[in-house]
């Protein structure tokens, strides 16, 4: 099982791709979203979002956004 991640910004869409794993940086503490996580809306502060694609992880920097969780899509809006 997989998790559709979305990542978005102002400019446009930064990722669209289906993940193992998502790790994002809360704000009082990372957090990793696996499949079949409970849905949730919380917000981030700067730090990398990690995901792994494919059996390699990969990251991207964001000042600060948004995340929405919700039958395993993860969508970020982000200030990148």
């Amino acid at each position: 099982m997989t998790i559709a991640l979305h990542i978005l910004s102002p400019e446009g869409t930064l990722v669209k791709a289906d993940v193992s794993l998502v790790t994002l940086p809360g704000l009082l503490a990372p957090f990793t979203v696996l499949p079949g996580h409970a849905a949730l809306v919380t917000a981030l502060e700067a730090g990398d979002v990690r995901y792994v694609e494919s059996g390699a992880e990969k990251r991207i920097h964001i000042k600060e956004g948004f995340a929405e969780v919700k039958d395993n899509v993860v969508t970020v809006c982000v200030e990148a």
